[in-house]
């Protein structure tokens, strides 16, 4: 049977149309995407991945943030590395998950270079040397000599063992040449605040939050320095370590969205494309800067990938140096 002139035009029609049309054939998301905040609920890596959930819904449909706690991340992590490469499962990762875990572990569950594809650096969280009021210390130069004149007077406090935290005080020792201070690690970080606001332990190396700089401004503690490579926006008007004369002394956690290695570059593009311009509302902006957060707005899929592949090589020699454990 001959085609009508009307077959023709349609069928003319829905090839100009397949020809012109950006949507790929296959409709994505196809179901709910998850995104695996390998952390308990109500920490401040919950509340930006929350924020990041809200923010894709419009775009994307169902976008549902899961806390996967356990192992300082490496359960939620894991689950996410094993997973399909269909775009329809992130993991909300930060440097404990990609850098620390797989550089400390003796088998590490994944590599973080082959297993993860980095979509975009949503916020630095930078760690920062901070003493109780009743050290006379009134600036990092000050502690330093106080803590070569006095080897056996100090620990710090930490949010665990094997945190970045913990880390940064270890790196302090290291950089200052008095390994003979104590690590006294917690179970997460608001306890170890508390009890250094209460003048229970001299110093600690926190990341910075909001409670932190509240006790800083209130006179009960003394923030010397962020281990940051510029100032806070939240609190400018703390130096940072490499201003204070310690220039290797940079600790800070990465907070981002990684993919399953393989997802298709499209899917990865659109992501990161769309986080993108979430980061650029300030009210997401001021929200992540009120959490302690420092705020990226100019990331992607090869940035992020780089930054990941670039901490590992400064971390790994460190940890290697200073005998490092996850407890």
């Amino acid at each position: 049977m001959g085609m009508t002139r009307r077959d023709v035009v349609k069928a003319s029609l829905a090839a100009l149309a397949a020809a012109t049309s950006p949507l790929p054939a296959f409709a994505y998301p196809d179901k709910p995407i998850r995104l695996i905040v390998p952390f308990s609920p109500g920490g401040a890596t919950d509340v930006v991945g929350r924020i990041w959930a809200d923010k894709m819904k419009p775009k994307f449909g169902t976008v549902v943030a899961e806390n996967k706690g356990g192992g300082g991340g490496v359960i939620g992590a894991t689950e996410v590395a094993r997973s399909a490469p269909d775009g329809h499962t992130f993991l909300f990762g930060n440097t404990s998950t990609q850098v620390l875990i797989p550089a400390i572990a003796d088998n590490p569950p994944y590599d973080p270079a082959k297993d993860f594809q980095a979509v975009y650096i949503m916020a630095i969280s930078p760690t920062s040397i901070v003493v109780h009021e009743s050290v006379p210390a009134k600036t990092l130069k000050e502690l330093i000599d106080y803590a070569k004149a006095n080897p056996t007077k100090l620990s710090y406090g930490s949010a665990g063992a094997g945190t970045m935290t913990n880390l940064a005080g270890e790196l302090f020792k290291q950089l200052i040449g008095v390994p003979s201070i104590t690590h006294i690690p917690y179970k997460g970080s608001a306890p170890g605040v508390a009890d250094l606001a209460a003048g229970h332990i001299p110093m600690m190396t926190p990341n910075v939050g909001g409670p932190l700089l509240q006790f800083h401004r209130a006179g009960k503690i003394r923030i010397l320095a962020v281990a940051a490579k510029k100032r806070l926006q939240a609190a400018p008007d703390i130096p940072t370590a490499i201003e204070a004369g310690l220039p290797e002394m940079i600790a800070a956690n990465f907070n981002g969205l990684f993919a399953p290695a393989n997802v298709p570059k499209a899917i990865i593009d659109q992501i990161a494309n769309e986080t993108r311009a979430a980061m650029a509302d300030p009210q997401v902006q001021d929200q992540m800067v009120k959490s302690g957060f420092e705020p990226v707005l100019d990331s992607g899929p090869e940035s992020a990938q780089r930054e990941v592949l670039s901490e590992l090589a400064r971390w790994t020699p460190i940890i290697k140096a200073t005998g490092f454990k996850v407890q």
